[in-house]
């Protein structure tokens, strides 16, 4: 018996093999006692009728003799049982009940017993309707407003509905576009019927455009309903659930809104009076039942619904409140009071289990089964408990907590990056403007434990770096058998790259008993390129547009010690300034300060500062680690340089508009080029030959236009992706300083790069624009939000490339000033807003900004301020940022190649050419 498990306080079986349906149960006071407690009646597809008023002794206890009031065989098949009152003249509660071709409506009474066989009951017929057409299913209530009775509406199997007024038959209505018959109720504040369609729509009409429609006396359409006698049958509103429906119920709040429940094969559905969906919710089973009731908190439903897995689901609007175990699957579910008992559960499942149960906890009563009795070891007692009292020791010294144990991996992947170039060059296919392109060997060296199959081994490096090899394939690894792979790492493209990172991964299977096919793995290990791939010593230049200077909390290292790879042993001890030349890019002059604590990188190319930047870092923290130094940090007190942040963003965006203009050229050059051909091979084909009237002019400066365009497209895309590659170099140097700008922590700086440095390739769509612009949207709607209020998230379905990049800046300056206030990065988007208060001595803030796309008055470009460097010695002449916003040439078309020659007669006569005729031909 478990916790959750449906309280069982009453429950019985129904006949032998007989069916039942959700119609087939009803709860209500059928016999008019007036001691409010609930009777059950039950109808069955054989025809039986049965009345139970259950008095359990014991709860849980079956079934007594006393239980059932009334048993009545009416011969036909019980589609549907429903209590209310339908016998005119008075008030009392009677039970019709539908039969496929008649309506029966009886009054249930009881007369007091004076022998030990207690009260009898019978079951008097008080009227019946004989139907013309077969029934499918009913529903009841005061149609048009009348008072004091209750009026009953049939829905026949092929569409009509038929109204009865109590004993009188009223009216009946053909649904207009019928195909199959759904469940149908009756909404008493709208004063309508609602139903569900073949066509998956729930539909609504009104009681009064019935009454007030044509007469339904034949199913098809008469020549005097074509000509406008009468009215037609409209609709009020429609709703397409997608979905056929089950069953649909009504509950009103108050007198002033009723919500209107259906239950699909997958959802349940919440409308308003109206039509609109108030809420929904999927379904996790298939349901079988449900039975929506006011709940005990004002303002909400609560919504019972049974499934094919023998559960009870009890639901609060969408929220899961309760899960119960039933046993058997529902088909019908009610709520009534029993006995005194509020809230009583009834279900009935198809094969005739009625069961009336409760929710609860109660703890099921387990005995454990009496064990063999057995001579008791007490030596062996004495030996477990020493090793249990050992065990606790040591838990207890290690403060109750145990080390983990490590698995070891089934096969270990070591990448061994050579230090220094190659001596003879391993670059094939190079572009680079230099007579020997430097490479470096990786060897990767892996070693198994186990027996593995399927062992491919896949080296990745970031572009414009390539690999001489990059893909190994091993078809079985004996174990302890290690193999090694060497290959060479060079650069491809003429242009620096924006990380020197790479990464072996490794896919392998691991067979077993079960599975000797194995089990598919994967492993990887990451490892760095050494800075001489890409850059060679050079002179150090004293002038330079950009500059960045990093403080740190120790004193300045020799330069000798932190690039013994870029400086040379005759060199003085004392080395404070290198300089390093990017293959492809520009020189970088790193400088180190004899009088603080302070290094400076400066290049002309403000993109090429980051590696140089990086790779100062990370010696940085290596050299004084080795020296036991924990607590050495660096830090960034200059400028924070949007603004050249911000032309490269230009310069990428503007590089995707032109590939897109310059494609869309393109194609309108290949529709035209296709036109021509199909005009000439008409000409060719005609029997009787004809002028060609220049058209073999005009595919040939169509062809032309067609070529030039073509490479254009690919210049395009050339520059396009080294246009990305320095943007990646410059967002990686902009995190980097914000981080030591703002002391952010590890997990901080992940969560800015992750935003910031969304695609590893530069794709069309989404592009790296629109793509930054949702990410850094989302961080200032969440965890850089001013205030609570602002963390509503309106994120897009889609993303879209953007007309402009005033958006994405605006973004971009409204982070950085976010962080500035004291804001801080973290992944809860529950979190508290920052505070926006300046703590002392740190920068100037930037006006800020609405989220919104709209106009601003102030620069969105605005940089942030120097801070104030806590050292007094602080010559503002030598360390600053100098804006000098370098100019990269636009990649434009040969205009030789689109325009002919204005002195040739044959291409000006093709210009009187009409565009009609062209688009006949296109056709």
């Amino acid at each position: 018996m478990s916790l959750f498990k449906a309280r069982d306080w009453w429950s019985t079986t129904l006949g032998d093999q007989e069916e039942f349906d959700q119609g087939c149960l009803c709860v209500a006071d059928v016999d008019n006692s007036g001691s409010q407690h609930n009777k059950i009646i039950v109808g069955s597809y054989m025809g039986y009728l049965r009345v139970f008023s259950p008095h359990p002794v014991k709860t849980g206890e079956g079934a007594q003799a006393e239980d059932l009031l009334l048993e009545v065989y009416l011969q036909d098949p019980i589609l549907q049982v429903e209590v209310g009152k339908f016998v005119s003249g008075t008030e009392l509660l009677h039970l019709a009940v539908l039969h496929p071709r008649k309506l029966c409506v009886y009054s249930v009474s009881g007369t007091l017993g004076n022998v030990e066989h207690g009260n009898q009951y019978q079951a008097k017929l008080m009227y019946e309707h004989n139907l013309q057409r077969t029934a499918c299913n009913m529903t009841y209530g005061s149609f048009g407003g009348v008072k004091g009775r209750d009026l009953i509406c049939i829905q026949s199997m092929d569409g009509m509905l038929m109204l009865f007024e109590q004993e009188s038959y009223a009216f009946g209505r053909f649904l207009p576009g019928f195909l199959l018959p759904g469940p149908l109720t009756y909404n008493s504040r709208t004063d309508s019927f609602i139903t569900v369609s073949s066509c998956r729509q729930v539909e609504s009409y009104k009681y009064q455009v019935l009454a007030f429609a044509t007469d339904a006396d034949k199913r098809q359409e008469t020549e005097q309903q074509k000509l406008g006698c009468g009215k037609r049958l409209v609709v009020d509103w429609t709703l397409n659930i997608g979905e056929q429906a089950l069953d649909i119920r009504i509950v009103s709040y108050n007198q002033s809104s009723s919500s209107v429940f259906v239950l699909g094969e997958r959802n349940f559905f919440c409308l308003k009076d109206n039509g609109h969906i108030r809420f929904m919710k999927k379904l996790d089973c298939s349901p079988s039942c449900f039975l929506p009731y006011c709940s005990v908190s004002e303002g909400t439903i609560n919504t019972l619904i049974g499934n094919h897995n023998n559960m009870l689901h009890v639901y609060e609007d969408v929220t899961l409140k309760w899960v119960t175990q039933l046993p058997h699957i529902p088909v019908a579910v009610k709520v009534g009071c029993l006995q005194g008992l509020k809230g009583v559960i009834v279900t009935l499942s198809d094969n005739g289990h009625l069961q009336c149960s409760y929710l609860g906890t109660d703890p099921s009563l387990f005995q454990a089964p009496k064990v063999g009795s057995r001579e008791i070891n007490y030596e062996e007692l004495d030996v477990e408990w020493k090793a249990l009292q050992k065990t606790i020791k040591e838990v207890s010294k290690t403060q109750g907590t145990l080390p983990p144990a490590e698995k070891e991996d089934d096969l270990a992947v070591l990448a061994v990056v050579s230090p220094s170039p190659d001596a003879i060059s391993q670059a094939i296919e190079s572009k680079v403007d230099m007579e020997t392109v430097p490479s470096v060997t990786v060897k990767v060296i892996l070693q198994s434990r186990v027996a593995l199959k399927k062992v491919k081994l896949s080296i990745c490096v970031q572009p414009p770096l390539a690999l001489t090899h990059d893909h190994f394939i091993f078809d079985s690894m004996e174990p302890e058998i290690s193999k090694t792979v060497a290959l060479s790492v060079f650069l491809k493209e003429n242009h620096p790259p924006a990380e020197l990172e790479g990464c072996a991964l490794v896919s392998y299977s691991t067979p077993t008993d079960l599975n000797p096919d194995g089990i598919p793995r994967v492993i990887q290990s990451k490892f760095r390129l050494p800075l001489r791939l890409i850059c060679f010593p050079a002179q150090p230049s004293k002038t330079a547009n950009y500059k960045v200077t990093i403080d740190t909390n120790k004193p300045p290292v020799n330069l000798f010690n932190l690039f013994p790879d870029f400086t040379d042993a005759s060199d003085d001890d004392q080395v404070n300034v290198l300089g390093f030349h990017l293959i492809g890019g520009s020189v970088v002059t790193l400088l180190a300060s004899k009088t603080s604590q302070r290094y400076r990188i400066q290049s002309d190319q403000f993109e090429d500062l980051w590696l140089i930047t990086e790779e100062l870092t990370l010696r940085l923290k290596e050299h004084f680690e080795k020296q036991e130094m924990k607590d050495f940090t660096c830090s960034f007190y200059g400028t924070i340089p949007l603004q050249e942040f911000f032309e490269l963003i230009d310069r990428h965006f503007e590089l995707r508009l032109n590939g897109e203009k310059l494609e869309e050229l393109l194609s309108e050059r290949a529709v035209q080029f296709r036109a021509i051909e199909r005009r000439l091979l008409t000409r060719f084909k005609d029997k009787t030959p004809a002028p060609l009237q220049h058209l073999d002019t005009l595919l040939d400066g169509t062809y032309r236009q067609v070529i030039a365009l073509a490479d254009a497209v690919e210049e395009n895309q050339d520059h396009l992706a080294q246009a990305f590659t320095r943007l990646k170099s410059a967002t990686h140097l902009m995190i980097l300083l914000i981080g030591l700008w703002q002391k952010l922590s590890a997990d901080q700086v992940a969560i800015l790069e992750a935003a910031c440095l969304p695609l590893q390739h530069d794709a069309r769509e989404p592009g790296w624009e629109e793509t930054v612009d949702a990410a850094v949207s989302h961080l200032l709607k969440t965890c850089l939000s001013k205030s609570s209020k602002d963390q509503a998230l309106n994120l897009s379905g889609q993303l879209s490339m953007p007309k402009d990049t005033s958006r994405l800046k605006k973004h971009i300056t409204l982070l950085c000033n976010r962080l500035a206030k004291g804001g801080r990065l973290c992944l809860s988007a529950d979190s508290a807003a920052q505070p926006t208060v300046l703590v002392p001595g740190s920068c100037a803030t930037i006006p800020e900004s609405d989220l919104e796309e709209k106009p601003s008055e102030q620069d969105p470009q605005a940089v942030f301020p120097n801070y104030k460097h806590p050292s007094p010695q602080n010559p503002g002449s030598d360390f600053y940022l100098t804006k000098n916003p370098f100019h990269l040439s636009k990649p434009e078309l040969a205009r030789q190649e689109f325009q002919m020659p204005k002195n040739d007669k044959k291409w000006n006569s093709w210009n009187s050419i009409s565009r009609t005729e062209l688009s006949r031909n296109q056709s």
